[in-house]
């Protein structure tokens, strides 16, 4: 199955150089582009895209504005968001995240890297560079209240004790396999609890998860 790409990025060189990048890839195709963050959101909807490649810093509304409202829109509640900058800030990170960014990523990032980011997202997986995961864990413990970090909330679709488990994993940046290893257990198995976790929290993927996790004080301080 071919993965539909849409290019958010305001500058042409950089849509052009990415098209001839992705086409080339026998499993991904560029269906459209978008110079602006209103225009991104206008073609998700138009070229109905598996994955928006979204620049932070454009025209009219800026990336992370116009995650927010792709991730509102229900008519594109399949479209994942994979936020590609220059900007590797970590207050970017940390709300491109909560727009709903599935991957983020810096414009320095190898080829073959970005590739396979795409495809990752598009299963559903989060994907973060070394430095947006350290940085969206610093920002999110530093903002977290401490009570929030001292126990975990409850919830109004309570996990099991096995899926706050698994999400705390989740959390510390571990894959389903890593889980399941540490856990003693398939990792079919973990990727259900996964997958429970992330409907249950209202996750639409693993890093909306990953928010969650710190949000809630799943995750706490010296635990990664």
């Amino acid at each position: 199955m071919t993965i539909r790409v849409l290019l958010a990025d305001d500058q042409a060189l950089l849509r052009a150089t990415f098209r001839l990048l992705v086409d080339a890839a026998p499993d991904l195709e560029v269906v459209g582009e978008a110079a602006t963050g209103l225009e991104a959101v206008e073609r998700a909807r138009i070229e109905r895209a598996d994955v928006v490649v979204m620049d932070i810093r454009m025209p009219e509304v800026d990336g992370i504005e116009a995650t927010r409202r792709i991730n509102a829109d229900d008519s594109l509640a399949g479209v994942k968001v994979l936020v590609l900058t220059t900007f590797e800030d970590e207050e970017l990170i940390v709300e491109s995240l909560r727009a709903g960014a599935s991957g983020f990523l810096g414009k320095g990032v190898e080829p073959a890297a970005l590739l396979d980011a795409i495809r990752t997202v598009a299963a559903g997986d989060a994907l973060l560079s070394p430095a947006a995961t350290t940085a969206v864990i610093e920002r999110l413990l530093a903002q977290a209240p401490t009570s929030s970090r001292s126990s975990p909330q409850p919830l109004a679709d309570p996990l099991t004790e096995r899926e706050r488990e698994v999400t705390a994993l989740v959390g510390t940046g571990l894959s389903n396999e890593q889980i399941a290893e540490q856990l003693f257990i398939s990792t079919a198995t973990a990727k259900t609890h996964v997958n429970r976790a992330m409907m249950k929290t209202g996750s639409r993927d693993r890093a909306q998860l990953v928010v969650h996790a710190y949000e809630t004080g799943l995750v706490r301080p010296h635990t990664q």
